[in-house]
């Protein structure tokens, strides 16, 4: 047997939506049955989250130096054959060590671009063997325009600050999530707050699994980056539950439409404005990531405009695609909601087997509704009558004294 929520366009009728797609997305009427196919955006969602976890248990990440610790060489860019390229820094940096560094980076632009060249820690030895290989395969400049082995300097760099910001985040993670709950249960509702952490717990996983899936290198700018997308997550999905909540007020008393209905019908009218959101979200951070990283060449920019813009998208997936159907599931294992959507069955039945008039279309609801506000608002612009005006002196608005077609007593001269 179908379900209410099974069949229709997500707007309650069972009507063919009017008008094209960019109109129905403007007018936000339930022309999308986002939460009526939601088995396929779990599907889909799921085999992503499988896929990273997969990728973060047999892959892994790929530290930086400042989680595992190591040396850094740098050296300016500018060579005596002229400026030095990312790919020759590369292959100057593999043989002298004899293999890949864990990272070659250009850092900075003009003349004060430098190359970064980071590898696992080398004994005073070896580093003295590498940086002579250096400079003879890329020979950069020093402060007097002329090369010298002096330009090439080197850092250790130890894994415990690495170790210390991890740790520090992992406590922050864990007391948004305890004020996360306790915030939405008491403003929204249990189901609500649940269906909340698994779509930003959702964000958390496939940001950090695309960073093993492709390789990114994860450095402390990157853990820091991932903390600041959890508001930006939830922030979508606390919009879209509000609209939820405003359209399933007092739905068990009503046959007109189910939870799913009402629900789906609360993303579409969110769904603007969460698209509209995003895009101004992400041009800051892709501004970040194109002028910071592109132009300027600082890694760090590069690390956190990079995973604020992952997470973002995957944001707004997740406020769309499962926060919302997830807690439709939720509420319908409530006999009462199921109850509700049988009744909302029954009497669209009865209206076919009658032939009663047609439903009325969200999209006509709402104009109505429009019409109804404007109309009242018309009549509460209009002055209140007092009884002073001149319309209520009407036969004896006259001053005193003057004829009324009356006599009055007294004598004309």
């Amino acid at each position: 047997m179908a379900t209410p929520d099974s069949n229709s366009n997500g707007n309650g009728t069972g009507s063919e939506p009017r008008g094209g797609t960019l109109h129905r997305l403007y007018t936000g009427t339930g022309a999308f049955d986002i939460v009526g196919k939601r088995k396929r955006w779990y599907i889909a969602l799921g085999l992503l989250v499988l896929v990273c976890i997969a990728s973060m248990g047999f892959k892994g990440f790929n530290p930086s130096i400042e989680f595992v610790g190591g040396t850094k060489i740098s050296m300016p860019a500018q060579g005596a054959q002229g400026q030095i390229t990312d790919e020759e820094a590369k292959e100057a940096s593999r043989d002298a060590l004899g293999k890949p560094a864990s990272s070659v980076q250009l850092v900075g632009s003009g003349g004060s671009q430098t190359v970064q060249i980071s590898t696992e820690k080398l004994s005073p030895d070896k580093l003295v063997e590498v940086k002579q290989a250096l400079f003879e395969d890329l020979e950069p400049l020093g402060a007097d325009g002329q090369p010298t082995p002096n330009a090439i300097s080197d850092s250790a760099v130890s894994g415990t600050w690495g170790g210390e910001i991890t740790k520090q985040a992992l406590i922050a993670l864990g007391v948004f999530l305890v004020l996360v709950t306790v915030f939405l249960t008491f403003y929204f509702e249990r189901w609500m707050a649940v269906a909340a952490l698994v779509a930003l717990l959702h964000d958390v996983g496939v940001t950090a699994g695309l960073y093993s899936l492709i390789g990114f290198e994860v450095s402390p700018s990157t853990v820091v980056g991932l903390l600041t997308i959890l508001g930006f997550s939830l922030y979508d999905t606390v919009v879209v539950f509000d609209k939820v909540k405003e359209n399933t007020q007092g739905i068990l008393g009503l046959t007109r439409r189910t939870y799913a209905e009402s629900a789906n019908l609360a993303v579409n009218q969110s769904l603007m404005r969460s698209i509209n959101t995003s895009v101004i979200a992400l041009l800051p951070v892709l501004g970040l990531l194109f002028v910071g990283a592109g132009l300027l060449g600082v890694g760090v920019l590069r690390d956190l405009a990079l995973v604020q813009g992952i997470g973002m998208i995957a944001g707004i997936v997740s406020s769309i695609y499962l926060a919302t159907p997830l807690l439709v599931d939720l509420k319908m294992r409530d006999p009462k909601y199921r109850e509700q959507a049988e009744k909302v069955r029954q009497r669209r039945e009865k209206k076919e087997a009658s032939g009663g008039e047609a439903v009325v279309s969200d999209e006509e609801a709402l104009a109505k509704g429009a019409r109804s506000e404007q109309a009242l608002a018309a009549a509460a612009s209009v002055p209140t009558r007092t009884g002073k005006g001149p319309e209520s002196r009407r036969g004896g608005g006259r001053p005193a004294g003057k004829s009324s077609g009356q006599p009055t007593g007294k004598k004309r001269r």
